[in-house]
């Protein structure tokens, strides 16, 4: 048995109690004793049940990509780690001080979503709504938990090799809530699946998670891009490259060195998730790398680490070193009875002309 396993059988009366608590909160949710708050947008939630990352970013960025064309469309986020407070907007300088790394990644790939965060969603929502444009469509990341406003497409994100019918409520195991949570879920993705999914294992899973009638099922998988440079250019092909430092502020650069590791020699250098880098980082980095042979070495970072290095992208302690970074790209698995990316777009097109014959007929009678 783990150690962690160990320690969390000790732990099992808090996990008790811990669940208890979820489930009351949520009852009182589906009593309407807490309110929950529709608004009045298209709002595409994305969330998980466990802690860490299931791949909720890159989810949120598909939907943007797939949408942002046709609508106009904001995100709205938490903005974890970031260093200001209350509801911001991308100021235009994609600022992960401001917005948090994720956000600002999106900002920086992004420029016409409107990018913004808020710890209160309700706020956040309300703050878009009375921008002088504001969105037809807003994508909330990380809103599973986050009750006190009900989207319209409820997205639920379970990794493929830790899924949620299979783990337990914190401390014991990760969920922050009960399995039974899924069921507020419109949509189920599994994400992180291999590239070719294998039809028993598909089955094996499908029957697992026991999804209800109501509910649709995907999976994803995780498409690795050429490196592109820090503050934008070409791309450069690992093919013409012979090392790599794997330079990581995330919590699980697992999958991302196993990538690299198939293409080049790697030497890792870890930092803490969501770590900010300063110049006494970068002294070491300089350091390490130019103990590093070869000629044709780059240092590899990951998206949501180059949103905060660009701060230091000015600063002469970069100077010479060769940063890139590795674009990832979310790829939904063709589902026979249907299509993701038209499923997602049908919904989004009938709620939009929806909420327009709402509002031109005087009849929005939402309390917002």
């Amino acid at each position: 048995m783990s150690f962690r396993k160990t320690v969390s059988w000790f732990l099992f009366p808090l996990t008790m109690w811990y669940a208890v608590g979820v489930w009351f909160r949520n009852l009182l949710f589906n009593l309407g004793i807490k309110k929950q708050t529709i608004p009045p947008v298209t709002a595409i939630g994305i969330g998980n049940l466990c802690t860490g990352g299931t791949g909720k970013t890159p989810h949120a960025e598909y939907i943007l990509r797939l949408l942002s064309d046709k609508y106009s469309t904001a995100l709205l986020s938490r903005g974890y780690r970031r260093k200001s407070r209350g509801f911001q907007m991308d100021d235009g300088t994609h600022s992960a001080a401001l917005l948090g790394d994720e956000p600002a990644m999106i900002a920086y790939k992004h420029p016409r979503v409107k990018v913004s965060v808020c710890e209160s969603r309700v706020e956040g929502v309300d703050r878009l709504m009375h921008q002088d444009e504001p969105p037809q469509v807003v994508v909330m990341d990380d809103v599973f938990q986050h009750r006190y406003v009900k989207p319209t497409v409820n997205i639920l994100l379970t990794e493929y090799d830790n899924p949620y019918c299979h783990d337990h409520v914190m401390p014991f195991g990760d969920l922050r809530e009960p399995r039974s949570a899924y069921r507020r879920a419109n949509i189920v993705i599994v994400t992180k699946s291999p590239e070719k999914l294998n039809p028993v294992e598909k089955h094996n899973m499908i029957s697992s998670l026991k999804l209800q009638p109501y509910q649709k099922l995907f999976f994803s998988y995780i498409h690795y891009c050429d490196p592109l440079p820090l503050t934008g250019g070409t791309p450069l092909p690992l093919t013409q490259v012979d090392a790599v430092m794997a330079l990581t502020g995330i919590a699980h650069p697992e999958p991302m060195l196993q990538h690299l590791c198939k293409q080049c020699q790697v030497t890792p250098l870890r930092y803490g998730d969501h770590h900010y880098f300063t110049l006494s980082d970068i002294k070491h980095i300089r350091k390490a790398f130019d103990q590093m042979k070869g000629t044709r070495k780059i240092i590899l970072t990951t998206e949501k680490d180059a949103a905060r290095l660009r701060a230091l992208a000015g600063n002469d302690a970069l100077a010479g070193l060769p940063i890139y970074y590795l674009p990832i790209e979310v790829r939904i698995h063709q589902n026979n009875d249907y299509n993701f990316d038209q499923a997602i777009s049908n919904i989004v097109k009938e709620n939009v002309l929806f909420l327009h014959r709402m509002k031109t007929t005087s009849f929005n009678s939402i309390n917002w």
